[in-house]
């Protein structure tokens, strides 16, 4: 639930900034999408190596540009992968990292689907930016956000590559997951009865979020 929530909500939030970003016009704009889609298109086990490099507790590049900008001393390091709350900090930000293009062409989709006389016109009755964003973009786009949510939890919650690549399961089972707790208790472990078990109990949390989500989202669409 903390890799899960902590990871939407990140998604949800830069996704938004993102869309609204690529929605405006500038030089460029074509490249920029680019970049922002290659870590969905490139395979997810390649980018958890990349990240495993970068996490590295030697040759860590973010250790480097944290002394770089003397926020460590010089031989001082941090273990991102072998400390409890570090290593949970990582893989969120790898799997934002990996769902985050995904939410943004979403999210831009429901941008480019609202007309813009309705801005025009709260533009003309004064409204400023944040009243618009409240009053009239987020509410117009709900069923979007959460569809977008739906499918960044079922991701979240039936993938296992990024925790199997960075931490498996560590330390201590602090980032363990659902699907990584069924893989190495059924598979790694040989007690498949209690790995189906745990497979299985995913079927109706996700059953339960999906007709939660959808409906949330036919009632605002209504709205």
């Amino acid at each position: 639930m903390v890799f899960t929530v902590a990871s939407q909500v990140l998604v949800l939030v830069l996704g938004k900034m993102l869309a609204m970003a690529l929605y405006q016009d500038f030089r460029g704009k074509w490249l920029v999408r680019l970049l922002i889609l290659l870590p969905w298109v490139a395979p997810i086990s390649l980018g958890s190596i990349g990240w495993l490099w970068i996490f590295d507790p030697v040759y860590s590049v973010l250790n480097w540009m944290l002394r770089a900008v003397h926020l460590l001393g010089p031989g001082e390091r941090l273990i991102w992968l072998g400390q409890p709350d570090l290593a949970m900090m990582s893989v969120v930000l790898v799997n934002v990292w990996r769902l985050l293009p995904l939410a943004t062409v979403i999210i831009l989709a429901g941008l480019t689907s609202i007309p813009h006389d309705i801005h025009d016109a709260a533009s003309v009755d004064g409204a400023g930016f944040w009243r618009r964003l409240f009053r009239i973009t987020i509410p117009l786009m709900m069923p979007i956000l959460l569809v977008a949510l739906l499918f960044g939890i079922v991701f979240t919650f039936t993938d296992m590559i990024v925790i199997y690549v960075l931490t498996r399961g560590g330390p201590y089972d602090t980032t363990q997951v659902l699907a990584s707790y069924a893989y190495f208790t059924g598979i790694m472990g040989g007690d498949l009865a209690t790995g189906a078990a745990i497979s299985l109990f995913l079927f109706p949390l996700l059953v339960a979020a999906a007709i939660l989500f959808l409906t949330v989202a036919r009632r605002a669409e209504v709205a």
